[in-house]
C-alpha cells in the first residue's frame, strides 16, 4: 500500500498579504513584547520547526558569520542559515548571553501564535512559507532542500511542483 503524498495548498502557507499583515503585526509589538515578536520572526525567516526553535541555544549563535546553526529533528539534517544583520543583532540584543534563547514550552508557543497569527493558519505554515518564498526567490530546490534540512529530496519538491502547477494553471484558464 503507497503512503498518501503531502499535498501543499494555500491554507497551509502565508499568501504574501497575510505575510505582511504578519509582519505589521509583529513590528508593532516588537517594542513591548520582543521576545515573542523576535521568536515569530525568526521561524519566518529560517523555516525552522517550532520545536527547532524551541531547542535553539545562545551557543548556536555565530557572531562571525550572523548565522544561527538548526538541530534538525523528525530525521532532519542539522543545518546553519544566515540572518539578515539586523535581525541577528536584535537577537543577541534581546536574547540570553548563555542557555534556551527561548525558555518557553510548546503550549506557550502555541498560545503566541494564536495571540499574533495574522489568519487562522497553523505555525507551521511559517516553515511552509519560508521554503515557497526562497524557493520563488532562488529556483534552487537543492537549496530548498538544505535550508530545510531535508534528508531526502522528495519531501522538498512539494513546493517545486505546488508552484509550477500553479503558475501553469493560470497560464491555462486565466
Amino acid at each position: 500500500m503507497s503512503q498518501k503524498r503531502y499535498t501543499l495548498t494555500t491554507n497551509k502557507y502565508l499568501l504574501d498579504p497575510e505575510v505582511e499583515r504578519l509582519e505589521v503585526i509583529i513590528e508593532s509589538f516588537m517594542h513591548k513584547d520582543p521576545r515573542n515578536c523576535l521568536l515569530l520572526t525568526l521561524a519566518l525567516q529560517t523555516g525552522a520547526r517550532a520545536q527547532e526553535i524551541l531547542n535553539l541555544k545562545a551557543e548556536d549563535l555565530n557572531d562571525y558569520e550572523e548565522s544561527l546553526f538548526i538541530r534538525g529533528l523528525k530525521g532532519s539534517n542539522d543545518r546553519e542559515l544566515p540572518l539578515r544583520s539586523y535581525l541577528y543583532k536584535l537577537v543577541r540584543t534581546h536574547l540570553p548571553a548563555s542557555g534556551p534563547l527561548f525558555t518557553i514550552s510548546y503550549q506557550r508557543l502555541y498560545q503566541v501564535w494564536q495571540l499574533y497569527r495574522p489568519v487562522q493558519k497553523k505555525f507551521h505554515s511559517l516553515r511552509h512559507t519560508f521554503a515557497i518564498r526562497l524557493y520563488q526567490k532562488t529556483k534552487d530546490i537543492r537549496l530548498v532542500q538544505v535550508a530545510l534540512g531535508h534528508r531526502n529530496i522528495t519531501n522538498t519538491m512539494v513546493y517545486a511542483e505546488y508552484l509550477y502547477s500553479q503558475k501553469e494553471l493560470r497560464k491555462l484558464i486565466l
